[in-house]
C-alpha cells in the first residue's frame, strides 16, 4: 500500500480534474481506475458554483483531495492560492507546482524549492512537482516535504518517462528520506504507467493520458491495470538483460544427431 503523511491508500494511481469533456465522464473515470485521491486545481475551481457546476459535488464523498497550484509562476503566489486551498476546502494538503516557463511548462526549481520551505514552516503536507534533477530532490527532502513528485517529461506531453536513470536515482535519495517517489506527468498510456512503477515508483499521477483518451473510462480502467503490473514486477524483480542468448530449457541431455 502507498502511504503518505502517515495517511495509506490501496491504490497507487492518482488521476486529475482537467481537460475531462464533462463532470460525469470524470467521475466514471475515477471509479474505472478505483482511485483514491485526486488532484484539484485551485485557480480552476469556483467556490461559488451550486449543484452539478460544483466539481466537489462530482467527487466521491471519502476522496481524499490533493489541491495543487497549477498555474502559478512565483513563490508568493504558490503560497497565496496553497493558503487559500487550506481555507476553502479545509486540508493541509497541496501539491506544490511552480511554473518557471509558459511554453514548455517545466517548473522553477529554485521558486519550488522556496515555496516548499515556507509551506512546510506552517504547517502544510506539501507534495512538490519538480524536474527529474537529484539535487533539488535532496534538497526538498531536506525542508520536510512528504513526497517527491519528478515529471517523467513535460506535462501533457504524453511522452513517457524520458529519463529513467535519473528516475531511479531520485527514488533511492527519497527512500533514504523514508519518503515516497510519484512520477508526475508525461504518461501517455498504460506502457508508460508501467514502467514507471517498475522504476520503483511508489505512484503515478496523471490525467491528460485519461481525460484526453478517445475513451476516457476504458483508459482509466487500463491505467489502474497498469500501475499494479509496475508494482508487482518492481516488487518480483525483473531477469537480468544479457547481450547474448540463454536457453530456457535444459542443455543437459539433449538428444544428439547420429
Amino acid at each position: 500500500m502507498l502511504t503518505i503523511a502517515g495517511r495509506t491508500f490501496e491504490n497507487r494511481l492518482v488521476l486529475g480534474t482537467g481537460k475531462y469533456k464533462d463532470f460525469a465522464t470524470m467521475k466514471a473515470c475515477y471509479e474505472a481506475a478505483r482511485v483514491e485521491m485526486v488532484t484539484l486545481a485551485v485557480r480552476r475551481f469556483d467556490l461559488s458554483a451550486q449543484g452539478e457546476d460544483n466539481i466537489l459535488n462530482w467527487i466521491p464523498k471519502g476522496m481524499a483531495l490533493l489541491p495543487n497550484t497549477a498555474g502559478c509562476y512565483t513563490r508568493e503566489d504558490a503560497l497565496r492560492v496553497s493558503r487559500l486551498a487550506r481555507e476553502a476546502l479545509d486540508t493541509p494538503w497541496i501539491k506544490l507546482e511552480v511554473i518557471g516557463d509558459p511554453t514548455s511548462l517545466y517548473p522553477d526549481g529554485e521558486e519550488t524549492l522556496r515555496a516548499a520551505e515556507e509551506l512546510v514552516k506552517e504547517g502544510f503536507v506539501v507534495l512538490p512537482y519538480l524536474n527529474a534533477d537529484p539535487i533539488l530532490a535532496r534538497k526538498l527532502c531536506d525542508v520536510g516535504v512528504a513526497a517527491i513528485m519528478p515529471l517523467g517529461s513535460a506535462i501533457g506531453s504524453g511522452l513517457g518517462v524520458q529519463n529513467p536513470y535519473v528516475i531511479q536515482i531520485i527514488r533511492e535519495i527519497a527512500a533514504s528520506y523514508g519518503l515516497p517517489l510519484v512520477v508526475d506527468a508525461g504518461v501517455g498510456t498504460a506502457s508508460d504507467a508501467a514502467v514507471a512503477m517498475e522504476l520503483g515508483a511508489d505512484a503515478v499521477l496523471l490525467n491528460t493520458a485519461v481525460a484526453e483518451a478517445a475513451d476516457p473510462v476504458r483508459m482509466a480502467r487500463a491505467m489502474d491495470h497498469a500501475v499494479q503490473a509496475g508494482r508487482l514486477a518492481f516488487e518480483a524483480g525483473r531477469m537480468p538483460k544479457r547481450l547474448y542468448a540463454s536457453a530456457s530449457s535444459p542443455v543437459a541431455g539433449v538428444v544428439g544427431r547420429n
